[in-house]
């Protein structure tokens, strides 16, 4: 089917090049970094995770959120999401690629991450995290390939598939889990030990990754005949899941702040009042915050209420205003001001380089490449489904 992804009008194309030309141009910010080291980047001995461990981060979660299709659509026979499920499958695929990229670019040495498979530690939680990341890259892969092209070839998905599905759903929890596992295991870290982390990149997940699944279905509806959502109701239904985890986001959140300030802790709350009032002088992040909050809560707002979230303009706003809430909050911000204040109980700051920035736009880049053959293939099996 991958032959459907080489032939497309004139604007796919044009897409396409853009896509190939921004992954050269970070190819390209990545030799300079391989080349001089991470001294190229704004990290420190102090801040030894930024910009490439947020994206992580953040892009675990939306690998998860398939999940929130699957789930309905196998275990409780929800028809509606059946248009979905295939572009659900295949937003996690680009989403774990990227994930792993983003690991590699944020070794000095990529040959280091070797070391995981030849020297295992079954008491690492790297080690588990490698093992639940690439199997769920596996089974999003042999799950989705095999069921677009039994639909192509007009049979019903083989038999063993349906164990395989059953299991990604488990599956799509721990690799969150696990990931959150990585942070409130870390003792020295007041901000990510908390009981509470893994629930939190949840909610997170399944607000900010369904999100993001319902503006590719607007742009696929806009720019190709076929409609995720033909018998209506699933787009809503979606929306649903989204604002009930972003309400559950906000208030894990809201547990963390009180917890924080009421007791009283300095240790649990310098990192906090950094992020939301500044710290000893230093505030850089207290407006990238406090916008995140803004947009959390106009994001909720626009989708409780009917009139806003059945509008198609306004709901799209809703959408991204959680997912760019969710990546400021759980992406930069949360990475980096776990490491505040440092050993030395001082605040230093730290701020993205050029070079970073352009590494992380290249592998944005694959992942929309990914996403755009991926995507092309679903939807031209469907569309040859169709007439």
């Amino acid at each position: 089917m991958i032959e459907k992804a080489l032939s497309g009008s004139r604007k796919y194309w044009i897409w396409v090049t853009l896509l190939l030309g921004m992954i050269a141009v970070g190819f390209y910010a990545y030799m300079n970094q391989f080349n001089d080291g991470l001294g190229v980047t704004g990290m420190s001995r102090d801040v030894s995770w930024g910009l490439y461990i947020a994206q992580f981060t953040f892009l675990v979660g939306v690998a998860a959120s398939a999940v929130m299709l699957v789930l309905p659509y196998y275990l409780h026979d929800f028809k509606k999401f059946g248009k979905m499920v295939i572009l659900g499958e295949f937003l996690a695929i680009p989403a774990v690629i990227m994930c792993m990229l983003f690991i590699v670019v944020d070794l000095g040495q990529p040959m280091r991450i070797m070391n995981v498979i030849l020297h295992p530690s079954p008491r690492s939680v790297m080690f588990y995290d490698m093992i639940v990341l690439c199997g769920y890259l596996l089974i999003n892969l042999v799950v989705g390939w095999t069921t677009l092209g039994a639909e192509r070839k007009g049979f019903p998905s083989p038999k063993w598939v349906k164990p395989i599905i059953y299991l990604s759903i488990p599956w799509a929890v721990s690799i969150h889990t696990v990931t959150a596992f990585l942070y409130a295991g870390l003792p020295g870290r007041h901000l990510w030990l908390s009981a509470i982390m893994a629930a939190r990149f949840l909610a997170s997940a399944f607000a900010a990754g369904p999100a993001i699944l319902l503006i590719l279905c607007f742009i696929v509806r806009k720019v190709s005949k076929f409609n995720p959502d033909p018998e209506g109701g699933a787009i809503q239904s979606l929306v649903k899941i989204v604002r009930y985890a972003m309400i559950a986001n906000i208030f894990f959140y809201i547990l963390e702040v009180f917890t924080a300030f009421y007791s009283g802790i300095p240790e649990y709350s310098a990192a906090l009042r950094y992020t939301l009032f500044g710290l000893n002088g230093y505030n850089s992040l207290v407006p990238i915050m406090w916008t995140a909050v803004v947009l959390a809560f106009l994001g909720v707002a626009i989708l409780i209420f009917p009139s806003t979230r059945l509008n198609g303009a306004t709901l799209t706003i809703g959408l991204l205003s959680i997912i760019i809430a969710n990546w400021i909050d759980k992406g930069m911000v949360l990475i980096v001001a776990g490491f505040v204040p440092n050993s030395f109980e001082r605040v230093v700051e730290y701020a993205p380089t050029l070079n970073e920035v352009l590494v992380t736009l290249g592998v944005y880049s694959i992942g929309l490449l990914l996403i755009t053959i991926l995507y092309k293939v679903a939807i031209s099996v469907r569309e040859e489904k169709a007439s």
